[in-house]
């Protein structure tokens, strides 16, 4: 590796660290983030200690009762006005759309499964995001005489109603007094409108209530090929009133309370989401905790306790709203149209497109340009070649001025080997460093041209290797031998497990993947042989150059296949551009032209000054070093 090639390094090294500091949190965010943590430590402490020694809670064990009259007598003691709705038939009621097939549970007239009717999951089997038993939503009503009442263990009754779109579930109280839980799903939409409304509850619910608490509880299911995958995308998600959107900690269990309000709350995998959105007041008070999930078929539990808003004497209905929706991020974005700034969803946060400039180049040009060919192209693959295209085209001319700037080093190479054998050893590095700066300097050489290139692949090479992963659009798609682009193309699988190998490689062999670390391994022999100027190489640069396509394997072989391919794609493009610029560079001529540029003036720019300047004072502290330790052997 040429030092060119280690100043690209160098100045790639310079980006990434400015690019951290400049979005490091500020010192209030860091406070806020250490409260909160502290939070969070205290509330599982309480949750540890609470399930080490579990309070009893109302009718959750009744005792054995024979009789109709003592069981009659235990619910009237226990339930109050609540007792009639203490047992019953659990029915099921449904809604459907052409998107969404929705039931719900007459106990606890609760959302109780969710199917999306347009997908599958990754064995073909019907997508269901949960059911009956994977779930839990539970409001906890308070009497007037202080007993806590939740609807979860209750039976609420359907409501006759001539609107096919809509269901009405009623917890009575007594026969004029009644819970009331409205539900509404239009044609085509993956929103489901949800209400509470007390009727008659004066005088049965506390008087002084404001608000009423919620328990949301779901296991996420593994819908798609990859467990490890697909929980690395697996997340519990919010929005705040004002303020942006956070998350638990995606790769570890995590726990967290929030004092400002929220306007929604997501439970996230890879490609599809349950959303619950309070339409006015927002969620207050809230406490989230999500744990990971070791059965089979599953990735992560969560659960939030929060309350809403409630008016007990029954004026105001308290509206919220389920979304079950893909993560598609054209369809996430569409729900903030024609909406105030301050009124948006942003529920297209939940598509991970990577942070600050990342997520901003992957909003404004990839996603827009990929979209544009996916609709106008039938094959997606097809869709991704075209987009590795453009990309390349747009930064061609960089990348012309990257090779002419490494051809006319190359031609240069029989003075710079004259120059190593002038100045031998390290001990003469300043000098031949200097004499080198100085032909390319007479010459009109730039040697970081020849970085530039790079540098503007870099923000490229991490929005992609954000976008493609969880982009819908590859969901599924077959290509080739890939049978779905979003995950890993096995050609070759085995099970069991082996030490690190199987942690860190996974269990089968990817063939994007594989190709794509061969074709940078030519790549690399290929450039390295072409692009050589003579200059003297760091120890075990070299060796690094080819450990690198190594490790993509590693990192990229339970990746999206998709991504595989692209840097596949990018990989054979860019060689073809080595051998095109080589074949049309008249390298005689080019020589020509630099021992021309020898003879004239040349007047030292700013940057050359103060390049000499330094190496001025390098050689000189080296010198002194030397001198010093002469006089110390002596």
């Amino acid at each position: 590796m040429d030092k060119n090639t280690v100043i690209g390094f160098i100045l790639i090294g310079i980006v990434l660290i400015l690019f951290t500091w400049l979005n490091k949190p500020t010192p209030a965010q860091i406070e806020a983030r250490r409260q909160q943590d502290s939070i969070a430590r205290v509330e599982q402490a309480r949750i540890a200690e609470a399930q080490r020694t579990p309070a009893p809670t109302v009718g959750e064990q009744p005792p054995v009762i024979e009789t109709d009259s003592a069981r009659a007598e235990y619910a009237a003691n226990q339930y109050g006005v609540f007792a009639s709705a203490a047992e019953g038939t659990d029915e099921t009621f449904r809604l459907e759309n052409d998107k969404l097939e929705i039931r719900f549970a007459g106990k606890g007239g609760r959302v109780s499964y969710v199917r999306l009717k347009e997908y599958v999951t990754h064995d073909s089997l019907p997508l269901i995001l949960f059911d009956n038993t994977d779930s839990k939503f539970d409001l906890s009503l308070i009497t007037a005489n202080s007993r806590i009442i939740n609807t979860g263990a209750m039976y609420f009754v359907s409501v006759p109603s001539s609107d096919p779109n809509a269901l009405s579930l009623r917890l009575y109280a007594g026969s004029d007094a009644w819970l009331e839980y409205n539900y509404y799903l239009k044609p085509g939409a993956y929103a489901l409108d949800f209400s509470v409304k007390a009727h008659g509850m004066n005088g049965i619910l506390a008087p002084g209530s404001r608000s009423i608490d919620v328990t949301w509880e779901q296991a996420i299911r593994q819908q798609e090929m990859s467990r490890k995958f697909e929980d690395q995308f697996t997340g519990l998600f919010y929005k705040f009133q004002t303020n942006g959107v956070e998350n638990l900690n995606q790769n570890a269990a995590d726990a967290k309370k929030v004092a400002n309000r929220l306007k929604w709350i997501a439970y996230k995998d890879k490609f599809f989401s349950s959303i619950l959105v309070s339409n006015e007041g927002g969620f207050e008070a809230t406490t989230f905790d999500s744990q990971p999930l070791k059965a089979e078929g599953y990735l992560k539990y969560f659960i939030t306790q929060t309350s809403v808003p409630f008016d007990v004497q029954g004026e105001q209905p308290t509206d919220m709203q389920f979304y079950f929706v893909p993560n598609q991020y054209k369809l996430l974005k569409a729900y903030d149209k024609d909406l105030p700034a301050d009124e948006q969803l942003d529920l297209k946060k939940l598509v991970p497109l990577g942070y600050s400039l990342f997520r901003w180049m992957n909003q404004y040009f990839i996603l827009p340009i990929f979209a544009f060919l996916c609709s106008h192209i039938g094959s997606t693959g097809l869709a991704i070649f075209l987009l590795t295209f453009i990309v390349k085209l747009i930064i061609f001319p960089m990348t012309y001025t990257s090779y002419m700037s490494s051809a006319k080093m190359r031609v240069l190479r029989p003075q710079i080997e004259e120059l190593n054998a002038k100045y031998p050893g390290s001990d003469k590095a300043m000098d031949r460093q200097k004499a080198t700066m100085e032909l390319y300097r007479r010459a009109g050489v730039n040697p970081m041209a020849g970085c530039l290139p790079m540098l503007l692949q870099m923000p490229i090479l991490f929005a992609l290797y954000w976008l493609f992963p969880a982009n819908f659009d590859l969901r599924q798609e077959s290509f080739l031998w890939a049978k779905d682009l979003s995950g890993y193309d096995a050609i070759f699988s085995w099970s069991g497990n082996i030490p690190f190998l199987s942690s860190f490689y996974g269990n089968h062999v990817s063939l994007f993947c594989l190709l794509m670390a061969l074709a940078n391994v030519l790549y690399t022999k290929v450039n390295s042989e072409m692009m050589n100027t003579g200059q003297q190489q760091m120890p075990g640069m070299k060796a690094m150059m080819y450990l690198m396509p190594v490790m993509m394997l590693f990192f990229f072989n339970q990746s999206a296949a998709g991504l595989s391919y692209y840097f596949l794609i990018s990989s054979l493009i860019s060689m073809a551009q080595t051998f095109g610029f080589r074949f049309i560079v008249n390298e005689e001529k080019l020589l020509a032209k630099l021992e021309a540029n020898k003879k004239k003036p040349m007047k030292k720019t700013g940057f050359m000054q103060r390049l000499e300047k330094m190496q001025r004072e390098q050689q000189e502290t080296l010198r002194r070093q030397q001198q010093q330790q002469r006089g110390k052997k002596k």
